[in-house]
């Protein structure tokens, strides 16, 4: 299947929209990659969480709980300014379809550096009875966000 890309720069603190959604919701997304990388590399001290969500996020964190059913990558990543230190980083997703926008969250805990993001998500064609399961998913997810 197709892979859509979409990168951005992301300010401490942010969060971006990535528009997925379709009027019929036949057209899933499987995130294939996911990617991290500082503003200004190796010049900053910098220490990052990025996550991605199904739901808009009323605040923005750095606690990574794999136990919310909303999250569906989360990603670490520290840089030094300092020549002995190099970078490190994790990044893990989830291998779930989904067919509605996602939200990625930007925060910096050591300074306030923006921070860019690549994602690769693989087009799938939904079956009715996928596509039902996925937007009830969906529903369900903002149901209990608001509550």
């Amino acid at each position: 299947m197709p892979i859509k890309s979409f990168r951005g720069l992301i300010a401490d603190g942010g969060q971006d929209t990535i528009t997925l959604h379709t009027n019929t919701g036949s057209t899933g997304y499987r995130i294939v990659k996911f990617e991290m990388m500082a503003n200004k590399p190796g010049t900053e001290n910098n220490e990052s969480t990025m996550k991605i969500y199904k739901i808009n996020q009323t605040t923005v964190d750095n606690t990574v709980d794999f136990s919310d059913n909303t999250l569906l990558a989360a990603g670490y990543y520290s840089d030094s300014a300092n020549e002995n230190y190099g970078w490190k980083g994790s990044v893990v997703f989830d291998n779930e379809i989904f067919n509605q926008d996602i939200y990625i969250t930007h925060m910096e805990t050591v300074g306030s550096k923006a921070m860019n993001y690549y994602i690769e998500l693989e087009q799938v064609k939904l079956a009715l009875d996928e596509n039902t399961v996925a937007t009830l998913k969906d529903i369900r997810n903002i149901t209990q966000a608001n509550e």
